[in-house]
C-alpha cells in the first residue's frame, strides 16, 4: 500500500517511488501519475467454475447443473426471461 505522508507546508510536491523522484512546484501546473499494484481480493470459492465465453449483451449468469459450472450466454438472457416485457 502507497503511504503519502505532509511533513510541512510548502508549495511543492516530491514522489519518491522505488529511487526516482518527482518535484512538483507550485503554481506551475503539473500532473503526477505514481502507479502501483494494489493488494488482490481473495480467490473465489475452490471449484468455481464460470464460463463466459459465449456472453451477450443482456446475458445472466445462470448454474448449469449438469456442466457443474456458471454460465453467461446466450440461453438465458433478459429478453428470455422476460417475454416481451422490460426485465
Amino acid at each position: 500500500m502507497t503511504t503519502v505522508n505532509v511533513s510541512s507546508v510548502t508549495n511543492t510536491v516530491t514522489v519518491t517511488e522505488n529511487g526516482s523522484t518527482t518535484v512538483v512546484t507550485v503554481p506551475q501546473t503539473s500532473t503526477v501519475t505514481a502507479t502501483t499494484v494494489g493488494p488482490q481480493g481473495p480467490a473465489g470459492p475452490s471449484g468455481l467454475v464460470v464460463d463466459d465465453a459465449a456472453k451477450v449483451d443482456k446475458s445472466v449468469v445462470y448454474y448449469d447443473a449438469a456442466a457443474a459450472t456458471f454460465k453467461a450466454d446466450t440461453i438465458w438472457t433478459v429478453p428470455t426471461l422476460a417475454d416481451g416485457g422490460n426485465f
